[in-house]
């Protein structure tokens, strides 16, 4: 009986129609009386959390902005990676004090309100989807600059002061191997390629780097590309502090390219623009052999990922479409990773 009970609020707290007079509450008490909500509108995107596009009018000039929010507004059990919404809020203020294009962050709600767990901030124009990024004359003047912009964003973030910063996962390199080796063995589904690659790293580790604030998942689809360039840096849930040159390697990995395998940096751009304006940002100049481990790191958990969305769909905990699409993606890894160990061999 609780269960239902439970699930019929979550519904109520999940319904545009909840959403809306909570929202309205909230831009009230920030705008003023007059202020209405209008235009609300659920996003695509978003895997773990809800998205709402809205409108604030009645306060001059129409105020466009964003709603993240825990489904439901009911924060559910988590990955233990995974940083709360209130902790995102803080981490794309402290991007913003260090000159990150962030979206700006104007409230942020509690679990156990009306809104729920969630924060509000403003909406930044631009494409997230990396194929039209990639392909549409509208992103032709970005593609050239959008590296060294990535770097410069990226050596904002990891200049970010820890001491500031809410509490963070720690996660290294070895921690990672340690954490996907343990869910690859769990399938016993034995992939050779997988193995070459898992005894690669192990035996070739970089010398570490001084622990920084690291993204997480710092791609293609997860930034908003204006046709000038780079215009916000999104989803912060998977932040954590670790090694700088994760961050750097995550966007070479070949999956996030879409199809412009030639370009190492997203599929746009060269290795070197990105590392020669992180280091005139500030950051230590990388060589690029230095990210050649992270990357196929980073093509190996992207494997293993694949290999979690395809079990998702074929035990039928989550029977989409996209988790069966994604799954198939196994193979292309492989591929990744013959091609990256040849070159490292």
């Amino acid at each position: 009986m609780a269960s239902h009970i439970f699930r019929a609020i979550v519904a109520k707290m999940g319904s545009a129609d909840h959403i809306e007079k909570a929202l309205e509450r909230w831009a009230k008490g920030l705008f003023g009386p007059k202020s209405r909500i209008e235009a609300l509108k659920r996003l695509s995107g978003g895997a773990s959390q809800e998205t709402w596009a809205f409108e604030v009018s009645g306060v001059g000039t129409s105020r466009r902005l964003i709603l993240r929010r825990a489904p439901g507004g009911v924060a559910m059990a988590r990955s233990s990676e995974a940083v709360s919404l209130a902790t995102e809020a803080a981490l794309l203020a402290a991007a913003a004090t260090a000159g990150v294009p962030v979206p700006a962050v104007l409230g942020v709600s509690d679990p156990g309100t009306d809104l729920g767990e969630a924060f509000i901030m403003e909406r930044i124009d631009g494409e997230t989807l990396g194929r039209k990024i990639l392909r549409d004359d509208a992103y032709a003047p970005a593609r050239p600059v959008l590296a060294a912009q990535c770097g410069r964003a990226l050596a904002g973030i990891h200049a970010a002061d820890l001491a500031s910063l809410p509490a963070l996962p720690h996660s290294n390199g070895l921690d990672q191997i340690n954490k996907y080796e343990a869910i690859y063995r769990a399938f016993d589904l034995p992939r050779p390629v997988f193995e070459l690659a898992l005894a690669w790293l192990k035996a070739n580790p970089p010398a570490p780097q001084p622990a920084v604030l690291v993204h997480g998942d710092f791609r293609l689809g997860n930034l908003i590309v204006a046709p000038e360039g780079l215009a916000s840096v999104l989803d912060w849930e998977l932040a954590h502090v670790g090694d700088p040159r994760e961050d750097i390697a995550w966007i070479c990995v070949n999956s996030w390219r879409f199809g412009q395998i030639e370009n190492r940096v997203g599929g746009f751009g060269d290795l070197d623009s990105l590392l020669d304006a992180y280091a005139e940002a500030g950051g230590v100049r990388f060589d690029t052999r230095q990210i050649d481990w992270w990357e196929t790191l980073g093509s190996l958990k992207w494997g293993i990922m694949c290999m979690i969305m395809y079990e998702a769909f074929r035990s039928g905990a989550d029977a989409s479409v996209e988790r069966a699409a994604i799954g198939r993606r196994v193979s292309e890894t492989e591929i990744d990773l013959l091609n990256l160990l040849e070159k490292v061999s």
